[in-house]
């Protein structure tokens, strides 16, 4: 019997091992190609959120309608991909939504309102934009949350700079013109002649929800190690101290408090942040003591004054401003249920493009407030379980971003400020309040998750030479 091995079956298990290697290795790089696939949709989506306002505006406003769910298809395709690949993070928020949200697109074709336009328009909220929140927490990691508030911090620049021309301009400006060639222009009732600017945005309220989203980057990037361009820094700093007069909303400047009180727990929280919090917060004084004597800031602030004291008296004082800015509608959708159909009136219906396919005018046919329209479009069964379900996602990601805060991590708890209530009670019938509820939940969840150690990618070329 032959002691020593055969050397023709010697070289046939070497190569069985080498095509073994070199498919475990072809695997890997489409695996790292496919990632990067779908971290480059995440971008698009982002970038489209910013700048649809801009393609439905000045360079194509012939298409201004069906750019309005322009990022839908990127979302559904993510979606789709994600599902194939079995890369999507499974949730009960996730299963729960998905569920009311075929419910009442049932409920708003068989016993709702029965446009079925009108059904799919409301329905896509759910089933399209909510689970692209957890695509955005399977694809990114904590670094990629980084990577993009790097970026909001150099668009945020030039952003400034426009909503300040866009403030002096008239409204039958350029800069300030309308959806799809609209006359009047895009920007809204302010005080004193002027009006709030919508910047890339298709209304004023992106300019909102921007300059809010910014917040929470800016003030991480000067309590953490991050490395940033101290300069594009501080002009961002500056860009969104500006932004709260130039936008003449009160919003804008309480959700900024919010972030920056959100910040000094986090200073306080943990002796590490408190000497950088200190020079940052004296940094910030002198920054609105150099701002407010320019020319650009100082009239906007009597614009913002004006609007202020004026709403306030309109709406009852400072109380009444929070109540209805922060609590808006939230015990009316609770205590109107007995009078509405038990399936509600239709999913969609309460949308302004629901409002203007029924009835070709824009209104709210159900109710202004986010709570109010969701519980009036499902009825009180489904409706209220959407309310649960976004207050109980919120919660958690805020006892998780408190859990990482404790640990040294402030990132999740700086873009919990600003997330927290466009989860729990943003408004996501307006495509823009949508898009940036979609954006930052994800951007939430994604910041929670720990870095893996993640491996360069290797060329074919490099495979090849591995296997050999």
């Amino acid at each position: 019997m032959n002691q020593y091995p055969n050397k023709g079956q010697m070289a046939a298990d070497r190569l069985a091992e080498i095509a073994t290697l070199r498919y475990q290795q072809l695997t890997a790089l489409n695996s790292q190609k496919l990632m990067l696939r779908l971290k480059q949709g995440i971008w698009a989506y982002f970038l489209l959120l910013l700048f649809e306002g801009a393609l439905r505006r000045w360079i194509l406003p012939f298409l201004a309608t069906p750019l309005l769910v322009v990022r839908d298809p990127v979302a559904l395709w993510l979606i789709v991909v994600c599902l194939q690949r079995k890369i999507l993070i499974p949730a009960y928020s996730l299963t729960l939504m998905t569920i009311i949200g075929v419910l009442g697109l049932i409920a708003a074709l068989t016993v709702g309102h029965g446009n079925p336009f009108v059904a799919a328009y409301g329905a896509r909220i759910l089933l399209i934009h909510f689970p692209m929140m957890f695509v955005i927490r399977s694809v990114f990691t904590r670094k990629d949350v980084v990577q993009l508030g790097k970026a909001m911090v150099m668009i945020a620049i030039p952003m400034a700079v426009l909503i300040a021309i866009q403030f002096y301009s008239p409204q039958t400006a350029w800069v300030n013109k309308g959806v799809g060639d609209a006359e009047g222009g895009a920007g809204f009732s302010g005080a004193l002649g002027f009006f709030r600017p919508p910047a890339t945005f298709s209304f004023t309220n992106g300019t909102t929800l921007f300059f809010s989203f910014l917040a929470p980057f800016v003030f991480y990037f000067w309590l953490s190690n991050e490395k940033v361009n101290r300069w594009i820094l501080i002009g961002a700093t500056g860009a969104l101290l500006m932004s709260i007069p130039l936008s003449i909303s009160r919003a804008l400047l309480f959700q900024i408090i919010i972030t920056l009180m959100f910040c000094l727990y986090a200073g306080s929280s943990n002796p590490k942040y408190a000497g950088r919090m200190f020079g940052a917060v004296l940094g910030l004084i002198v920054l609105v003591a150099l701002l407010s004597q320019t020319s650009i800031v100082g009239g906007a602030i009597e614009a913002f004054t004006a609007r202020f004291e004026n709403a306030n008296e309109s709406e009852g004082g400072m109380e009444g401003v929070f109540l209805d800015r922060y609590l808006g509608g939230m015990l009316g959708a609770f205590t109107a249920t007995s009078d509405m159909p038990l399936w509600g009136y239709g999913i969609g219906m309460g949308t302004n493009v629901g409002a203007m396919l029924l009835t070709g005018g824009f209104t709210f046919l159900i109710a202004e407030g986010e709570w109010g329209r969701s519980v009036g479009e499902l009825g009180p069964i489904l409706g209220l379980g959407l309310v649960f379900i976004r207050v109980g996602l919120a919660i958690s990601l805020a006892f998780e971003s408190f859990r990482k805060l404790r640990a040294g991590d402030i990132l999740p708890w700086m873009i919990l400020s600003d997330g927290f209530l466009l989860v729990a009670q943003g408004g996501w019938g307006q495509p823009t309040s949508l898009g940036f509820a979609t954006l930052v939940g994800g951007l939430l969840m994604a910041s929670l998750r720990d870095d893996e150690e993640e491996e360069e990618p290797e060329t074919e070329e490099e495979v090849g030479e591995m296997a050999v």
